[in-house]
């Protein structure tokens, strides 16, 4: 820690101005924020400066060092078996991890999986995760350890101990606009990756409407930064750079995700979450030194051991696991509609963002610190690009608590489909590979 003294509204003012925060400043700005001697107001003014004019090379480094360094750092040296974690930059109905853990972990990768909650449109696995009843992802270091021993698994957010400064920053971030910076989600990330004491880390860096670095290009940069982070702390670390256009498998939302996740698991998930959830699998066990690849991922699946890791983590960590036996005990709102198609055609656009911001605004996700997300909230995305449909076929069927809601949003979900009178080019699901 720190023993020199800054005041919050200097650095604030430093790095407004585009200058550059010592790496003294900036441990004694997380340990401040941390200790709450500086306010929710004032981090949200240094968030915003970071935004707008960045953090150099030296100050990310400082800046992730003082995150890691908030809180615990766990080190489960005790277990053998090599530690692997995966990561998502956050997409509309991006689910995979929620799968990809029991499925990774049950065929002998140990899986300290330290996620995130809703930011801006995109759902958080901690929400999906907390969808069934009883669920606890506010696990502390000693219940970490022991379930992370027992199971091989363990599905955890940041706490009070373990990066407190990214659980205050997530929620800031979420609620100020300033969730699409490189420097505040690599090291929003890679801090709680890196307090996980793994041995290997696979990214899954989203590009398009749908994910929070809309180019190209800021994706190859962010996923640069990150796979630049992990070596340097001495971790393997792989980037898989993924198109983000279109939500990911049918189901946007919290308990209609975990549905389509325990699909994957019994063999029957949709096309593109599957093949996202092998792919990373491969890698992951590739990192573990596990042989087999894809077969033995499929082998996990097709035995049922995979689907029996969830449950049990599941029971292990609080949760109910009668609803993942059978799914339609998940919540559900109390009303559906229906958005159809104005004409026959061919689907040429399915704006993830569109629907990913509808999600939201139903109750999916928080627009503001402190708001209660609805987990039967949830939009099934019936029609996507190069799909062939007909005047008044299901595009989306939304399920939602309040009409009036509903109804403001109606327009703004149907404008989400673009229908043309011939068939798009298929476009392809992983773009790039950053290692």
């Amino acid at each position: 820690m720190t023993t020199v003294s800054y005041t919050a509204v200097e650095l604030i003012e430093i790095k407004r101005d585009g200058g550059v925060l010592s790496e003294d400043a900036i441990a004694w700005l997380i340990d401040a924020y941390t200790a709450a001697t500086i306010t929710d107001y004032q981090m949200s003014a240094m968030a915003m400066a970071i935004f707008l004019n960045g953090l150099n090379a030296g100050e990310l480094a400082a800046w992730t060092e003082a995150m890691l360094h908030s809180g615990d750092v766990m080190d489960f040296g005790e277990i053998s078996a090599k530690k692997v974690d995966k990561h998502s930059t956050g997409g509309v109905g991006d689910k995979i991890s929620i799968p990809l853990a029991p499925l990774v972990a049950a065929c002998g990768v140990v899986v300290p999986m330290m996620s995130g909650r809703s930011l801006g449109h995109t759902g958080g696995t901690l929400d999906k995760l907390e969808s069934i009843p009883g669920f606890t992802t506010a696990l502390d270091p000693v219940q970490f350890r022991n379930i992370l021993r027992e199971h091989g698994l363990a599905l955890v957010g940041a706490s009070e101990t373990i990066v407190p400064a990214d659980r205050m920053l997530y929620s800031l971030r979420d609620a100020t606009g300033t969730v699409p910076s490189i420097p505040l989600i690599s090291s929003s990330i890679m801090s709680k990756k890196l307090a996980e004491g793994i041995d290997g880390l696979v990214l899954d860096v989203k590009t398009g409407s749908g994910a929070q670095m809309k180019s190209r290009e800021m994706s190859r940069e962010l996923a640069e930064t990150m796979v630049g982070i992990g070596k340097a702390h001495g971790v393997q670390t792989l980037a898989f750079i993924t198109s983000m256009e279109q939500p990911l498998g049918k189901e946007v939302g919290n308990a209609s995700e975990i549905r389509e996740s325990v699909d994957v698991l019994v063999g029957e998930g949709p096309d593109d979450v599957t093949e996202l959830t092998l792919v990373f699998g491969e890698a992951m066990l590739e990192m573990a030194g596990i042989e087999g690849g894809r077969a033995t991922l499929e082998k996990a699946i097709s035995t049922g051991a995979a689907m029996e890791k969830l449950i049990d983590v599941t029971v292990a960590q609080g949760g109910d696991p009668s609803v993942l036996e059978d799914t339609s005990l998940l919540a559900k709102a109390r009303h559906e509609a229906t958005v159809e198609a104005p004409r026959a055609g061919y689907v040429s656009t399915c704006d993830a963002l569109a629907i990913g911001t509808v999600a939201t605004r139903l109750g999916a996700g928080r627009l503001k610190i402190g708001d209660v997300i609805d987990p039967g909230v949830g939009i099934t995305v019936e029609a996507k690009v190069g799909d062939q449909v007909s005047a008044g076929q299901p595009l989306a069927r939304v399920r939602y608590a309040d009409e009036p809601g509903w109804e403001a949003l109606r327009e703004k979900l149907a404008s989400a489909w673009e229908i043309s009178e011939t068939a798009p080019e298929a476009a392809p699901l992983i773009l790039e590979r950053v290692e």
